[in-house]
């Protein structure tokens, strides 16, 4: 063998080594959530306690074995209990513990929501990793195996942490496990486990491709990722179309964008078809731009960093399957990811380029930093005349106006149905993932006819979340019942939350689409 075709064998043994490598990244075990019903009786424990000090049964089991120690220690330390706040004492001699972390529940009322007990859970998970870094037994003391589980939902949640790249063994936080304490244990297991954990393991999926780095998670590693999570789930038919299969249904939009990287597009299509037989399936279809560097239309260099987050909305879609399949939800669901690598290569698309949608309809790209509308555009149509959906869904981290306009409080919402808006502001909501609907008119649809082609991707003279979602409802007959949620204010976020302690993806959408879909579809005759 030559010197020149030794150096290249090696080269491109090494290259698909350290693909390999990349495609064998596993996301992180999602936390488990064991029950118990009896206190321990050495080291540390986690008790709730209701305002004015007053116990529940548990808290008043230790209280009556330490002869009113309990009590007394929080007295002494005048912890008032109000909701969320917390105090560290040391346990009474006689409980075997050594420390005991007080959270306080507030008045004892049967008002607070499912949410007060997640963000309740969240709280004292990422306060229990903070006083004695593994989180022990955690026995709140409230009554109904909903809330407790409620709780538990919230703690694993709140103790997600994406530390998995620190060699550093002292920065992780993760945790293998979470006690709770209940009465009621077989009803609160059995509520969590049929409900709750496929929802907290969806999101934990979610969080964790979404916070990977664009080296790890690109199109076909993302496609890969996914297939080994639904692998051996019920109902499950996955599809996947390749830049020729794009090509062969004229799939321009998406092909233009993905064409100027090594890394070629894909489109992901899941199925999940556990509803009444031909009836019409929802269909969610998620923005999935594994990094964006703007294309020729280059963006600054100083944020780009976080451009990998640009695929969110392909990620939370997913998600939200994995939840419905892992719930067993009764319904008909389809998720598609249109996914691609927006990169300034020599095959890149340019500005003034015209290219033809799956559609038919010709789009004049103005800005090559505008593509996720692209990619969904022929998404939108694939999934809508595919499917002729009973609702059709688009999220994505489209554009910067959502953010600046919202911030981190809500999701842009678009519809051109004001009765499916309402219903998504008010799961938002319930679940937390809230949504505010911004406008849609005409106007919007009239800013965006190009000179040279049917259409233009950037540009116009129209708000710029707006313009975006008349963008994407152009590739969407008009009787399809349809919601669009801009989630690029909301995606990410660098501040810790209840039931998100570390920076990174929130995986938003996948507690509201559950939730709706479960609110609206399921077991509807």
């Amino acid at each position: 063998m030559s010197t020149r075709l030794l150096c290249m064998f090696l080269l491109v043994s090494s290259t698909i080594i350290f693909s390999h490598n990349l495609l064998a990244a596993q996301d992180s075990t999602p936390t488990e959530v064991v029950f118990i019903n009896e206190l321990p009786t050495e080291g540390n424990l986690v008790l709730g306690v209701f305002a004015g000090g007053e116990l529940g049964p548990l808290g008043t089991q230790i209280d009556q074995q330490t002869e009113g120690g309990l009590l007394h220690a929080i007295e002494v330390t005048g912890f008032e209990a109000k909701i969320n706040t917390k105090q560290l004492i040391t346990a009474p001699k006689a409980s075997g513990l050594a420390q005991i972390l007080l959270i306080g529940l507030g008045e004892k009322t049967d008002k607070h929501s499912d949410l007060d007990w997640q963000e309740l859970g969240g709280n004292t998970a990422q306060a229990a990793i903070k006083a004695f870094k593994t989180v022990p037994a955690m026995a709140f003391d409230v009554s109904g195996n909903e809330a407790i589980a409620q709780i538990a939902f919230g703690a694993k949640l709140g103790s997600y942490y994406f530390d998995k790249y620190y060699t550093d063994t002292e920065r992780h936080k993760y945790q293998d496990s979470i006690t709770i304490i209940t009465a009621e244990l077989k009803t609160t297991e059995d509520h969590y486990q049929q409900e709750l954990e496929p929802v907290a393991n969806a999101i934990w999926y979610t969080r964790d491709i979404s916070n990977e780095p664009a080296n790890v998670i690109y199109p076909a590693s993302f496609v890969a990722r996914w297939k080994q999570h639904f692998k051996g789930m019920d109902n499950i038919k996955i599809r996947t179309l390749d830049e020729q299969d794009m090509l062969d249904k004229n799939m321009g939009a998406i092909y233009g964008v993905g064409r100027g990287s090594k890394r070629p597009p894909r489109m992901m299509i899941v199925e999940y078809m556990h509803g009444i037989a031909g009836e019409a399936p929802i269909v969610l279809v998620g923005k999935g731009i594994t990094f964006d560097t703007g294309g020729i239309s280059l963006k600054n260099p100083d944020n780009m960093w976080n451009m990998k987050f640009d695929m969110s909305g392909a990620a939370s879609v997913m998600g939200t399957v994995y939840a419905l399949a892992g719930r067993g939800a009764e319904v008909n669901v389809v998720a598609i990811a249109a996914l691609a690598e927006n990169m300034p290569g020599g095959n890149a698309q340019r500005p003034g380029d015209v290219v033809t949608s799956m559609s038919g309809k010709t789009i004049q790209i103005r800005s090559t930093d505008a593509e996720g509308r692209l990619v969904l555009a022929d998404g939108n149509y694939y999934g809508d005349t595919t499917y002729n959906p009973a609702l059709l869904v688009n999220i994505a981290t489209l554009t910067g106006s959502a953010s600046r306009a919202l911030g981190k409080d809500y999701a842009a919402m678009f519809s051109r149905h004001d009765e499916l808006a309402a219903q998504f502001f008010e799961m938002g909501n319930k679940t937390g993932d809230k949504v505010w609907q911004l406008p849609l008119n005409d106007n919007h649809f009239k800013a965006i006819e190009a000179t040279y082609a049917d259409v233009m991707n950037s540009g116009p003279d129209a708000p710029g979340a707006s313009a975006g979602a008349a963008f994407l409802a152009t590739f969407i007959r008009e009787d399809t019942p349809w919601v669009h949620l801009d989630i690029a204010g909301v995606s990410r976020n660098d501040k810790a939350s209840p039931i998100k302690a570390s920076a990174g993806s929130t995986a938003f959408g996948v507690r509201l689409l559950n939730g709706y879909i479960k609110a609206h579809f399921e077991g509807k005759p």
